[in-house]
C-alpha cells in the first residue's frame, strides 16, 4: 500500500521543498511524514527532513529504559544525506567522555555545543544512531530518516525556543561519550549496497534491479522509498517523494529501474 503523506511543520524547516513533493507552503516545512491507515502500526517510521536551522540537541532510550515508562521499545535511527550545503555538519556524540552533572551544566549554560562533536556531512553519506547517542541535525541539510516507530525523544538543549526540554530523562539515558565511527558509510549512487544490518532495523539501497544484498528471509515489513524514478509494490506505484508498505519482499517490483532505500525489521 502507499502511505499517505503528512507536511509537518518546523521552526527550523524550510519554505521551498523539493519537486517531488509538489508542495508550496507559506509555513516552514522540516518534516515529511508517512502514515499508515488507522488500524495498522508499522514497526517503523520513515521521513524526509529539511533544516534551515539547527535542531534541537537529543537522545532517546533504548528498549529497557522505554519500557520502563511503559513504551514497547526504544528508539534507533538512521540518517541517509540526500544533500548538505558545503558548510553542513551534524552533532554526533561528544567530543569526549563527561559527567553527567557537566553535561546538565552545560546545557543550562548555553555552553553544550562545545562539547558535541559536529561532523562535516556530503550527500551520500549514512549515519545510524543508536538510542543512547547524544545527536543533533545542523542546517542546510535534506535527508531521509528511518526509525523504529515509537514516540520519545528527550530534549537536551534548544538554542532558546520555546519547547520543553527534559534534562534529566535525558542524562538518565545517554551515552556520555564519542561517537563510534563504524555506524557511519559513504553510500555509492551507483551501485546497490546494504547500509544497515544487525540493528533492530536493516536498509538497503537498490539501483535498479540489483537486490542481491538484501536477505528476504523472516521479515514481515518491508518500506520502500524511492529516491528517483518509481517501483510498484502490490500493484501500486510509488514515486520519488513517496512510500510504500507490503508485508512480503517478493509484493516490491523493482524493474521501473530506479534508485530506492527499502527498510525492513529484524526479526
Amino acid at each position: 500500500m502507499k502511505l499517505k503523506q503528512k507536511l509537518v511543520e518546523k521552526p527550523w524547516g524550510k519554505e521551498v521543498l523539493p519537486e517531488m513533493f509538489h508542495a508550496k507552503s507559506e509555513k516552514k516545512i522540516g518534516e515529511v511524514w508517512f502514515e499508515a491507515p488507522k488500524g495498522v502500526t508499522p514497526q517503523l517510521m520513515v521521513k524526509y527532513l529539511f533544516t534551515s536551522e539547527k535542531l534541537s540537541i537529543q537522545v532517546h532510550p533504548n528498549d529497557r529504559q522505554a519500557r520502563r515508562v511503559g513504551l514497547p521499545h526504544g528508539k534507533d535511527e538512521c540518517w541517509f544525506i540526500l544533500d548538505a550545503e558545503p558548510d553542513a555538519v551534524l552533532g554526533l556524540g561528544l567530543k569526549k567522555k563527561v559527567s553527567g552533572t557537566k553535561l546538565k551544566t552545560a546545557a543550562i549554560l548555553g555552553e553544550i555545543e562545545d562539547l558535541m562533536d559536529w561532523k562535516p556531512v556530503k550527500k551520500g553519506d549514512f549515519f545510524y544512531i543508536p538510542a543512547g547517542t547524544i545527536h543533533a541535525i545542523g542546517p542546510g541539510i535534506s535527508l531521509v530518516e528511518v526509525q523504529r516507530n515509537v514516540d520519545i525523544t528527550y530534549r537536551i538543549y534548544d538554542y532558546g525556543r520555546p519547547r520543553e526540554l527534559h534534562l534529566e530523562e535525558a542524562i538518565a539515558v545517554a551515552k556520555l561519550t564519542d561517537y563510534d565511527m563504524k555506524y557511519s558509510s559513504e553510500v555509492p549512487a551507483d551501485m546497490s549496497a546494504s547500509l544497515l544490518v544487525g540493528a533492530p532495523f536493516e536498509l538497503f539501497q537498490i539501483v535498479g534491479t540489483d537486490d542481491e544484498v538484501i536477505s528476504q528471509t523472516g521479515s514481515k515489513e518491508w518500506q520502500i522509498i524511492p529516491l528517483e524514478g518509481s517501483v510498484t509494490v502490490r500493484g501500486k506505484l510509488i514515486g520519488a517523494g513517496e512510500c510504500g508498505i507490503c508485508p512480503r519482499y517478493s509484493d516490491i517490483d523493482l524493474s521501473q529501474n530506479g534508485t530506492s532505500l527499502i527498510a525492513c525489521t529484524k526479526t
